[in-house]
């Protein structure tokens, strides 16, 4: 039985061909991308914005009615609400962000409390309040700011790894591959409106981890043929590299697509937005790989001696010592 094979043996695609149009196409995608987050701005979640959440559990149902509620929830006028179960399949945690003024007039957010917990009693027989906890502006705007460091703390830890495993310019290479994928996905959310909220932040580390792993492998094959190939221009070198880890980058990333897009349209809808930055992740973070990360090392500098040993005095005079010329 012959295996199925998604990509034929011995590919020989000049991708290096095409390394400055792909280029000024992500450096227009970038600058677009955060150009939209400034003047959109980004849909802030409860985690991030300050909210409430009333837990609830439905005494005489064996599921909490998510779907319903969140219909009759929305009818009030205080926004979407994010409606997940917890626990047993019926309890449920509807999270609400808070109103406008409510910085102001704290009473604000206890009134769309109560007219929530009077909507769904009056709905509701069997349901029953287990809580409601609020989250301050204040305390949200912290969570913001140490989820955005822990992206960048991230991005530059992985880069100084990358430096020591290989060279700077791979580092730098990684790096800017890795800002091109938050920076576009930052882009998709600021102009989809989609709710950014902490399981977003969870998506974009999942993307840069996908994205680094896959640059890697890439860098990994381009020293090996450094080391193998030190005549072959540096061009050649890269898309020899990249073609003959290609295989393993279709195959990676078609089987998490797989997944991923079942989730897409099947999943739950509290899982909507997570599901989507990775899904649009696994394209951005296997096209940065071939067309980013390989082609910057030729504009860092890497030439094709970059990975062959210095050869000392006391190594020449060795080799001297052996007859090898």
């Amino acid at each position: 039985m012959r295996l199925l094979k998604l990509v034929p043996d011995n590919t020989n695609i000049g991708f290096l061909r095409w390394r400055l149009p792909f280029f000024i196409v992500s450096g227009i995608l970038i600058a677009a991308s955060w150009a939209l987050v400034l003047v959109n701005g980004l849909n802030l979640g409860v985690d991030f914005v300050g909210g409430q959440m009333i837990r609830v559990t439905f005494t005489q149902t064996a599921e909490a009615p998510v779907g319903e509620m969140r219909s009759s929830i929305e009818k009030l006028g205080y926004g979407d609400p994010i409606i997940q179960r917890y626990g047993a399949p019926n309890e449920a945690s509807i999270r609400m962000k808070l109103p406008e003024g409510s910085e102001k007039n704290p009473g604000l957010a206890n009134a769309m409390a109560d007219k929530i917990k009077e909507s769904l009693k009056a709905q509701y027989p069997d349901v029953r309040i287990d809580g409601v906890d609020s989250v301050s502006g204040k305390v949200s705007n912290e969570l913001f700011s140490t989820g955005l460091m822990s992206l960048l703390a991230a991005m530059v830890a992985i880069s100084i790894y990358i430096w020591i495993r290989f060279e700077w310019q791979f580092g730098a290479g990684a790096l800017f591959a890795l800002f091109h994928d938050v920076s576009l996905t930052m882009g998709f959310f600021a102009l989809t409106q989609l709710e950014f909220d902490l399981n977003i932040i969870a998506a974009i580390l999942t993307i840069i981890g996908y994205s680094l792993n896959d640059t890697i492998v890439v860098y990994d094959r381009i020293r090996e043929n450094l080391k193998k190939y030190r005549k072959m221009p540096l061009p050649e070198v890269l898309d020899l590299s990249v073609n003959e880890t290609l295989a393993r980058t279709v195959m990676t990333s078609l089987t998490l697509l797989i997944a991923l897009v079942a989730l897409l349209f099947i999943g739950p809808d509290s899982l909507f937005g997570l599901t989507a930055a990775i899904t649009l992740g696994i394209f951005i973070g296997t096209y940065s790989s071939i067309y980013m990360a390989a082609p910057i090392l030729i504009w860092l500098g890497v030439k094709s001696d970059s990975f062959v040993p210095t050869e000392t005095a006391t190594d020449r005079q060795e080799r001297m010592a052996r007859g090898e010329g």
